[in-house]
């Protein structure tokens, strides 16, 4: 790599993550509450559920685990419909104002960070289990941007085959 990639920040190689994320937003913001607890399919969470262990998911990994972002976002990691604190359902409204705020952290660490940084290692928080800690173990940077990266585009497909099932606007319009 040359010195000059290597000073880049990393939101030079994410660039396509900010469009994605705001279409997940705009695909939520005009649900009504009874679109928002509409099944993703017979057996899985609904779209309301996938959209809060979707940002939920941020502040996990970018928060608990790397330790970025104001402390005001670490209620958002018990959104996660499997914590084990329970949450009452967001309203779309509150989704949107999730992504943008967990957007916001992965934003501005990105634009901090550089490739230099990418082989950071962390170990698992202690909110976790010892047994979870051990089988998980430590991870890099790198490895939880492609996680969270990763993570995003599965469960935006759930959610864009979800509304497409029920006729409503996906990611990528009603086609």
């Amino acid at each position: 790599m040359t010195t000059t990639a290597a000073a880049l920040p990393l939101s030079t190689f994410y660039g396509g993550w900010e469009m994605y994320q705001r279409n997940l937003a705009e695909i939520i913001a005009p649900l009504s509450p009874e679109q928002l607890v509409l099944p993703a399919s017979s057996r899985h969470y609904s779209i309301g559920m996938v959209t809060q262990h979707v940002i939920a998911n941020r502040v996990w990994w970018f928060h608990v685990w790397m330790g970025e972002g104001s402390p005001d976002l670490a209620p958002i990691a018990h959104w996660d419909p499997a914590d084990p604190v329970e949450v009452p359902p967001r309203s779309s409204a509150e989704l949107v104002t999730g992504f943008k705020a967990t957007w916001q952290l992965v934003a501005d660490v990105l634009a901090r960070w550089t490739p230099a940084d990418l082989s950071q290692r962390f170990a698992p928080p202690p909110q976790m289990r010892e047994e979870e800690r051990r089988a998980i173990g430590e991870r890099t940077r790198q490895w939880i941007i492609w996680h969270v990266l990763e993570h995003e585009i599965h469960h935006g497909g759930e959610l864009s085959l979800a509304l497409g099932g029920y006729g409503l606007e996906r990611i990528y319009g009603t086609l």
